[in-house]
């Protein structure tokens, strides 16, 4: 919609300038008329939701709002013929009017308004946000000797009458905790808990109760960077920065829960009472889902996982005698559903990183795999929807799967996947590709 409006402005401005300039008279009367009716037309799109009001409309609605005043005074003063008419001027006025629109238009451009996933269950879904403070970790990405701290944002049943499983998720590197935000929706609608995590310096922006802000951190980002490149690293530099990636996140994932099943006890907030502490799930995508699959090594609580187009960090061993990687020899017993875009599917067998995601490995024999066809590894999130221009420069080039499905399929199939192995509800027999 926003480029549609942003053609019709710029082909206006420029026949009204083409206009003057054939007439050579100025017809400032009838320019400011113009201005006056887009701005209420503008206002009575907005209140009748043809647009969605929202932080990517403001800015259009601050210069329309500044034009329609400006024209209101004009017309107010009956100023029509105070100015001679100057090709020049109608010219430069023009160019400034349109830079000012292509520049008002920027946030509808990159952030498009568009439709939401389809939210199919039977409970309306409230959102809450918390900060929680670990008091027995100090921040490591600072030297002001602060406790840690980690945001999260809860999803949950308005009006829930029940307890309800709990399902922690992870985003991934650089990422932020709303980036699957229809997915919790979906899974709060249909009776669940949902609480997602900003890990601090990993995300890409962190916003804590206090105002407290945390950008990605440098170091990070420049290590993340330099793993993804071919031959910076070698495999056991490799292995000791995952090593170091996981600890973090888990630390995160593991205070998060053990906050939350405290709480659960002894907090009379809706949230926490409505959690059924017996059942939980942890999921994520790219680093998170890493992590989630991490996570159950390191606890006995946890009843299903969802990996998201991650490697099983936590499944690779580091043989120096051959420099390289070998899958873990022990089972992977906890309900699994891997979930994997042309990114990762594609190097199941070639990557010595996903080695342990092999789809012929044993000891995962139990798991679900399910491919995505066409899928991009963004698309596994809703950056996509929200965002398309800066997903396809971050992933390289745009999916050739349609993102509404891609992201409303992998949302079913979470759903299907949390209902049968934490609730006893239908059946899961995914297919492998869709």
């Amino acid at each position: 919609m926003g480029i549609l409006l942003l053609l019709i402005a710029l082909i206006f401005e420029i026949a009204f300038a083409i206009y003057c300039i054939a007439t050579k008279q100025n017809h400032k009367k009838i320019k400011s008329w113009v201005r006056v009716t887009v701005f209420i037309v503008f206002v009575i799109l907005t209140v009748s939701s043809v647009i969605v009001w929202s932080f990517r409309w403001v800015m259009l609605a601050i210069v329309l709002f500044i034009l329609a005043v400006k024209g209101t005074i004009s017309l107010i003063h009956n100023k029509t013929n105070n100015h001679k008419y100057k090709t020049s001027s109608i010219v430069w006025k023009t160019i400034i009017t349109i830079l000012a629109l292509v520049f008002a238009f920027a946030p509808t451009i990159v952030f498009p308004q568009h439709p939401s996933p389809k939210v199919t269950g039977e409970y309306e879904v409230a959102t809450a946000t918390d900060t929680y403070i670990d008091k027995n970790r100090i921040e490591e990405f600072t030297d002001k000797g602060d406790n840690r701290f980690v945001n999260v944002e809860f999803w949950y049943p308005k009006k829930g009458d029940g307890t309800y499983p709990l399902l922690v998720f992870s985003h991934g590197a650089m990422g932020i905790k709303i980036s699957n935000r229809s997915t919790y929706t979906e899974l709060a609608s249909h009776g669940y808990v949902v609480v997602s995590i900003d890990h601090p310096y990993h995300s890409f922006y962190t916003r804590s109760e206090d105002g407290t802000v945390a950008m990605v951190s440098s170091d990070f980002r420049q290590e993340f960077e330099k793993y993804t490149n071919k031959g910076v690293y070698s495999n056991e530099e490799k292995y000791n920065i995952i090593q170091k990636w996981m600890k973090l996140r888990t630390d995160d994932m593991n205070f998060v829960i053990d906050t939350i099943l405290t709480k659960a006890k002894s907090d009379n907030d809706p949230i926490y009472q409505h959690i059924n502490t017996e059942k939980i799930g942890v999921f994520g995508h790219s680093m998170g889902g890493a992590s989630s699959v991490w996570l159950d090594r390191e606890r006995n609580d946890i009843s299903a996982v969802v990996n998201i187009d991650s490697p099983f960090f936590s499944e690779l061993v580091y043989k120096k005698e051959m420099d390289d990687f070998v899958a873990s020899s022990k089972d992977f017993t906890t309900p699994l559903l891997n979930i994997y875009s042309d990114d990762v599917w594609g190097q199941l067998e070639s990557n010595s990183i996903l080695i342990a995601n092999n789809p012929k490995n044993e000891h995962f024999k139990e798991a679900y795999t399910v491919h995505l066809q066409g899928a991009k590894h963004l698309s596994l999130t809703d950056l996509p929807l929200f965002s398309p221009i800066l997903a396809n420069i971050l992933q390289g080039g745009k999916a050739d799967i349609d993102q509404s499905y891609c992201i409303e399929t992998e949302n079913e199939l979470i759903l299907e996947f949390f209902n049968y192995e934490l609730k006893g509800i239908g059946h899961f027999d995914p297919k492998e590709t869709y």
